[in-house]
């Protein structure tokens, strides 16, 4: 079952009240708060002059029990999180309207810098307009998740989604777990890049994509991609235990690494950590920070006479330049390994 059809008209002041009954966060979604504060005040100004908006596409579970209706919510986001979480964000005065803000139809009140709730008690006959506003939402029901991914990733082929974003949408079971494996603390609170991009899901696919191979193999796009799309179909158990491994590693990740890491500030790094880390005995774990950190200052100031030596930190700047390519991973871990060993 695929059914897309208008949802009844309804107010923004409907659907804020109506917020705590809508899943923000499907897996199929990328993650929220990537508006500026500019594009944020530039969507009220179109609404507050009453200018339309693009489409916003929800899955309504108010008609049948789903088995995707994973948080029992009657709604669940496909398409428009950004513009629901800055009509919200705006109910709650969270930002203003921008200073150069002008009414088109009473250009001569000054509103700009205003809040919601400045809107509310100096301009209300203003803040109404806001309220009542009347969204364009489709109502999407259906049963069939691959369904929902598809019409995501047709809605937003002409955006600028990432790689990741895109996998993240593939139908089987390894982008399942690499959500999971991108929920854990060390991609949420241990790493310092950027996650608002998907960039963790990213990371967690090639670390899975490592075990699932036994070794370190090429994590370009294309890798990534026809692993997402294939490695379920052949071989769940072996799909499965990699997963398991890979949360385990991450939970040593999570005690050897500090929170918001400066080691983790390039997510290429990540899997070339990871599978150091996987051939390191747990006992000499302690040691592997400590030993990271004088590599990245030897590679700060050559000057530095250890860990590697001359002819090694040259192979390093040389491998860590396609830090997608197998070669080049391979390389850079039996590099670092071979380094720890006599560093520790």
């Amino acid at each position: 079952m695929f059914r897309v059809t208008n949802f009844e008209a309804k107010t923004l002041s409907w659907w804020h009240s109506s917020r705590s009954k809508i899943d923000m966060s499907p897996s199929y979604q990328r993650k929220g708060r990537l508006w500026s504060s500019s594009d944020r005040a530039l969507l009220v100004d179109t609404i507050l002059n009453e200018f339309d908006i693009p489409k916003i596409y929800v899955a309504d579970f108010t008609f049948s029990t789903s088995m995707l209706n994973r948080k029992k919510m009657s709604y669940a986001i496909i398409d428009g999180k950004q513009r629901l979480e800055t009509i919200f964000g705006f109910f709650s005065s969270e930002f203003a309207l921008a200073e150069e803000f002008v009414l088109l139809d009473q250009p001569k009140l000054k509103l700009g810098g205003l809040t919601y709730a400045d809107l509310k008690k100096n301009y209300p006959e203003i803040a109404d307009r806001f309220d009542n506003f009347n969204l364009t939402v489709m109502r999407v029901v259906t049963d069939d998740e691959a369904m929902i991914q598809d019409l995501f990733v047709r809605l937003n082929r002409s955006k600028p989604l990432t790689g990741a974003e895109i996998r993240n949408a593939i139908p089987g079971p390894v982008p399942k777990i690499i959500q999971e494996l991108s929920d854990h603390e060390f991609f949420a609170s241990i790493v310092k890049f950027k996650t608002d991009r998907a960039q963790d899901k990213n990371a967690a696919a090639k670390l899975l994509i490592f075990e699932y191979n036994a070794r370190p193999v090429a994590t370009k796009k294309r890798n990534l991609d026809e692993f997402a799309k294939t490695a379920g179909k052949k071989d769940k158990v072996k799909l499965s235990n990699s997963a398991k491994q890979a949360l385990i590693c991450l939970e040593q990740m999570t005690n050897i690494f500090v929170p918001k890491d400066v080691l983790l500030m390039s997510a290429g790094m990540v899997p070339v950590y990871y599978w150091l880390i996987r051939g390191v005995p747990e006992k000499k774990h302690f040691k592997i920070r400590e030993f990271l950190v004088s590599v990245q200052r030897q590679i700060k100031d050559p000057t530095v006479k250890s860990p590697l030596g001359p002819a090694q930190l040259d192979e390093y700047r040389q491998l860590a330049r396609s830090i997608n390519d197998e070669k080049s991973l391979n390389g850079l871990v039996e590099l670092l390994h071979n380094s720890f060993l006599e560093f520790s």
